[in-house]
């Protein structure tokens, strides 16, 4: 689990970052958007060949190498963005299913299903050393963290060979294509509540989308000068809010829970929005330190009621649907949406007014800000731990491009801010559902969704 999370850790937080320094950005959201795509595919992978035909921990260790070295690939590109997005969507279609799988291997050998979060916490953890090595290396706007990534991806890979043998789950049953296309879970929105939760959690995913792709380049912008580590504080508090999950659950009940998430969202945002123009540094962190509530308390809590809805039998099917249609559909138009892409050749950069536009001043920025700060002072390894919650800005910098750029990503911060929020007044006035606190309050009891689902 640790290692598992550390690949992914290593290399998805800072792309954008990576991506926009090296004159790559055009591909930012394509490549943000391949993890969706393979999100949608894992489940069907899982469904046709991995439960039915091998051993989890072969067919896991197959994937770690094969992904391993498409990551490790990338910094030999050459710059090329074909090359690069490619290199990127096989890594993750060969990774997503690797979360179902170590979550196989795991839930088959372990006594107690309780007993699984003590070792699931050791993935939010990988990801939080990835991000801290990330940085203390220097390598947050580098694409030499896909050397890291790679590696580890390898080491993983062969890793799992040594695994204990968990034999195919489903092993000489005929295929179910209803169970593949998850015919049964579909029918769950019948129920008008269901189906407002999950309408409501598909949209929530699309401003949602904005923080992975798009953070650490607005931190790096701000003065941050290693946005890998200091993002590591949103996993921190991550954990944190996973621990208090069932005391919460009870006191404040599944409606009041995912409606404080989605709230926090919006606060995010206009944390960051507000925060802008002067480089508030306490506002900036406290949007990334509040990513454990938004996380948990919307999607952990998602997996709860979706786990009491479901009859036992179809209880896969809709966790696999419920990550279907937010890290797969919302995720993908989200990504979409934030980097101006299109989709069947619909234009999905739209815009509130002035709300919402791309930051046009991105590489004159950029390249003023690597002029202005001239000569960095190297620092060693653990010196760089000093500057992760610390911001600075090099006094060269052109005031005029930083006020115009500042106040260009207040406006790009407000739109998703705006899209919380209805996505809010609507879980607000639709969703009536009197689903019991008392449910699922033990961490042990949450089903996992099939194919796992992103810190």
């Amino acid at each position: 689990m640790f290692l598992q999370f550390f690949v992914w850790g290593a290399w998805f937080a800072t792309l954008g970052l990576a991506l926009a320094n090296n004159s790559l950005s055009e591909i930012t959201g394509d490549a943000y958007g391949s993890a969706p795509i393979a999100a949608i595919f894992a489940p069907l992978f899982l469904g046709l060949i991995a439960d039915r035909f091998f051993a989890s921990e072969k067919v896991m260790g197959i994937l770690l190498l094969i992904g391993g070295v498409l990551l490790l690939g990338i910094p030999m590109s050459g710059g090329s963005t074909k090359l690069i997005y490619w290199f990127i969507l096989g890594h993750m279609l060969c990774y997503m299913p690797t979360l179902g799988l170590g979550n196989t291997i795991a839930f088959t050998h372990i006594e107690n299903q309780s007993d699984f979060p003590k070792i699931r916490v050791w993935g939010t953890i990988g990801w939080i050393v990835a991000g801290l090595v990330v940085g203390g290396l220097g390598w947050s706007d580098s694409m030499n963290m896909f050397w890291l990534a790679g590696s580890s991806s390898v080491i993983l890979g062969v890793i799992c060979f040594s695994l204990p043998n968990t034999p195919p789950p489903m092993k000489g049953e005929p295929i179910q294509v209803r169970s593949l296309l998850m015919v049964d879970a579909w029918r769950l929105l019948t129920d008008r509540n269901f189906l407002v939760f999950a309408i409501s959690s598909t949209l929530i995913c699309v401003p949602f989308a904005y923080y992975y792709s798009v953070t650490s380049v607005y931190l790096g912008q701000t003065g941050f000068s290693e946005p890998a580590a200091t993002m590591t504080l949103g996993q921190m508090s991550e954990i944190i809010f996973m621990l208090l999950i069932p005391f919460f659950f009870r006191k404040l009940g599944l409606k009041n829970m995912i409606l404080i998430g989605m709230a926090c969202w919006v606060l995010r945002y206009l944390l960051f929005a507000y925060g802008a123009p002067s480089q508030i540094t306490w506002m900036i962190l406290l949007a990334v330190a509040m990513h454990g509530i938004c996380y948990d308390f919307f999607f952990v809590t998602g997996f709860m009621y979706t786990d009491q809805k479901a009859p036992r039998e179809i209880r896969g099917q809709a966790q696999s649907l419920l990550v279907f249609l937010t890290q797969g559909v919302g995720m993908f138009f989200g990504y979409k949406v934030a980097a101006a892409g299109s989709f069947l050749g619909i234009d999905l950069g739209f815009t509130i007014g002035k709300y919402g536009k791309q930051i046009s001043n991105t590489q004159a920025y950029s390249d003023a800000l690597q002029d202005a700060a001239g000569e960095v002072e190297d620092l060693n390894f653990f010196e760089t731990f000093t500057t992760m919650f610390s911001r600075q800005l090099p006094d060269g910098l052109d005031p005029v491009l930083l006020s115009e750029t500042m106040l260009e990503w207040k406006h790009f911060w407000i739109l998703p801010s705006i899209m919380a929020a209805a996505v809010f007044i609507l879980f607000l006035l639709l969703f009536h559902d009197k689903a019991s606190s008392n449910a699922a309050t033990d961490p042990g009891e949450i089903s996992e969704p099939e194919n796992g689902a992103a810190n």
